[in-house]
């Protein structure tokens, strides 16, 4: 009798360490459901597979529609890929908001291959260029900090871990083949909005130096677009793009500008407009919105047949049929401040 309760006690003690560890796991990645998501840290999560990043820098923790739309279509595009938002407002005793207060955040959280992790910026920064830079610098001080800092973090996430880096309102449509690579905004310029490098290039690694060694927060882009370009001129001779071929040099590609800018910037309003022929965007693997540009607040409106209305539908039909179909009707444009 003595030896059965003790067999009892013992496997009851095995259970009990056994749930106390997988709880000790969940921490780090706070929301994952059971599924796909294995209860690990961004670091064992992203250094083992080719993840999709994206990046909230302000303390928002309700993601606009747009930003709910660019993580549903990159979740879609890529299903064996891990999709990992990181979000400055959460942290690890963030308790779980309601669906009816948080819609979209409650959408993402249950979405199998999405995973939503605090953004620590001192952290992230440890063993790079940027940490001296970051403890030394008044963010209060700064004019932009939210995008300065969105700049930041996306150089060392994947510098550290490897991966896509995306801007929030880049719906994703189909996917892209390069491991080494950067997005042409047009002719020899350099986006910063979507990028991506296996973990530790030495492209990145001297983006992060650059950015201290010459950081200008005053000039708008200087850290981001204006740091990948100058730095591209310095590891490349960039030629004019022929037709639609990317361009090769050393181990990375510079790709066209039809890959996620078939809409240039002066031109972003077209999303909102009806087109006579749905274009297909054959040549795109995304498409960059520009929301920055929306200051005016186009809205994205049920049953309009707008390209953008169209682009939601097709490419994330979740955020669709809940944020923009549901009880409250039309959602107009939000203008996102913690990423371009």
């Amino acid at each position: 009798m003595l030896k059965e309760l003790q067999l009892s006690l013992s496997v009851i003690l095995l259970l009990a360490c056994g749930f106390l560890y997988q709880f000790t796991l969940k921490s780090s990645c706070l929301f994952c459901s059971p599924s796909f998501k294995s209860q690990q840290g961004p670091e064992a999560l992203l250094s083992h597979r080719r993840g999709i990043v994206f990046l909230e820098t302000s303390e928002r923790m309700e993601p606009p529609h747009l930003v709910s739309c660019a993580v549903e279509s990159a979740a879609k595009i890529y299903p064996e890929r891990p999709v990992a938002f990181f979000m400055k407002g959460l942290t690890d005793s963030t308790p779980m908001p309601s669906n009816s207060t948080y819609p979209a955040f409650s959408l993402l959280s249950e979405i199998d291959n999405v995973f939503l992790f605090p953004l620590d910026m001192k952290r992230l920064f440890e063993d790079t260029p940027l940490f001296s830079w970051y403890t030394q610098i008044n963010t209060s001080a700064e004019r932009n900090w939210l995008h300065i800092s969105s700049d930041a973090s996306r150089l060392a996430i994947i510098w550290k871990y490897g991966g896509i880096y995306m801007d929030t309102d880049v719906i994703s449509i189909r996917p892209i083949p390069e491991e080494n690579f950067l997005a042409a905004q047009d002719s020899q310029y350099s986006s910063n909005g979507v990028f991506g490098f296996l973990p530790h290039h030495p492209f990145l690694w001297e983006c992060m130096e650059n950015f201290v060694e010459n950081y200008n927060s005053d000039i708008w882009g200087h850290q981001g677009p204006g740091l990948m370009t100058r730095m591209l001129r310095v590891w490349c001779k960039l030629e004019d793009f022929q037709e639609l071929s990317d361009l090769r040099c050393l181990n990375m590609s510079f790709l066209h500008p039809q890959r996620f800018y078939p809409i240039s910037y002066p031109e972003w309003r077209r999303y909102y407009e009806v087109w006579d022929t749905d274009p297909n965007f054959n040549d795109s693997y995304a498409l960059h919105l520009w929301n920055y540009m929306n200051q005016e607040g186009r809205a994205v409106v049920s049953g309009s047949n707008t390209l953008v209305e169209n682009l939601y539908q097709k490419h994330c039909p979740g955020t669709y049929r809940d944020l923009i179909q549901g009880p409250e009707g039309p959602v107009t444009g939000e203008l996102h401040p913690g990423n371009k």
